[in-house]
């Protein structure tokens, strides 16, 4: 009788995280950053110097960068920015615009963007100090909505926004359908809200130029379930550590309360024309983001490094 040979242990997962990943959970760099300072000869693991990424390390290890030990990873944090129009969301831009890392307070820790808003774009964006978080928040299987007031030149009725509802094909691009909700007339423009849950590049503007009309505002409201609230463009509130643990299933990260500390943290740049926020009534105060907390306020420096 053939005996059949014995099956061959599947290999077991490497422990530990990738060096590159524990030097960016540390706040020291980016990934890739962190994987240029590798390849030049700055990071030692266990006193013996590494030119390659490709290298788990666990908290047995010891990680040093240009000498000096690394320090222990910063726990997940997340804000809330009120991003205004005329900035990039981008670390660096190779035309020279404004980005909304020169925005930002000089005190706030490095931090990385979740998705982006494009250069006319507005309104909520979430920044936190935890890549893993970021590339969860980005997915589209997180399944959370994001929503936006858009100005379009125009005169649409509902049946205009019906092939969005159905879904569509732009350049060969298949968009899921969206929640598009008629607000109302104003002049030559007519307001709209829309929501979905992809996010895909400048979707809502590619979205209305297909079915005709033009984008001349977009501000997005709300991501899952953080709300722009009262946020003022420029604006960056960190969000508690007891909301991050119930929508993102993480411990909470509490900071002691500073009694000098001002309502809301604000940053540099362009500031639209006051007045202007969409479907407001006159003397109404919107209920300003739930779970965030401000940041203090302290003399902004000069400039800061992204």
């Amino acid at each position: 009788m053939n005996q059949k040979p014995p099956k061959k242990a599947a290999p077991s997962a490497p422990q530990g995280d990738r060096i590159a990943k524990v030097i960016a959970r540390a706040g020291l760099a980016s990934r890739r950053e962190a994987e240029r300072m590798i390849e030049t000869g700055r990071v030692a693991v266990n006193g013996t110097v590494i030119t390659r990424a490709a290298l788990n390390v666990t908290d047995r290890d010891s990680v040093t960068v240009d000498g000096k030990p690394l320090d222990a990873p910063a726990p997940t944090r997340l804000w809330l920015y009120h991003k205004p129009a005329g900035l990039v969301t981008t670390t660096r831009d190779e035309q020279g615009r404004p980005t909304i890392f020169d925005d930002l307070p000089a005190d706030l820790p490095r931090v990385l963007s979740v998705g982006r808003l494009d250069l006319n774009s507005e309104g909520l964006l979430l920044l936190t100090n935890d890549g893993t978080i970021k590339r969860r928040l980005e997915l589209p299987s997180t399944g959370w909505l994001r929503r936006y007031r858009v100005r379009v030149n125009g005169r649409p009725t509902e049946a205009t926004f019906d092939p969005l509802r159905e879904g569509l094909t732009i350049d060969g691009e298949s968009f899921q359908p969206m929640v598009v909700t008629l607000d109302r007339q104003q002049g030559a423009n007519a307001w709209i809200t829309v929501a979905l849950r992809e996010g895909k590049n400048r979707e809502v503007r590619r979205a209305m130029e297909a079915v005709g009309l033009a984008v001349n505002r977009l501000i997005r409201i709300s991501y899952g379930p953080f709300q722009l609230g009262q946020l003022k463009p420029g604006e960056v509130q960190e969000v508690r550590g007891r909301v991050l643990r119930d929508q993102l299933g993480l411990e909470p990260v509490e900071t002691p309360p500073d009694p000098k500390a001002a309502k809301t943290r604000t940053g540099t740049g362009p500031r639209p024309k006051t007045g202007t926020r969409p479907g407001a009534k006159p003397g109404a105060k919107p209920a300003g983001p739930r779970g965030a907390k401000p940041i203090p306020q302290r003399r902004r420096k000069p400039s800061r490094r992204s």
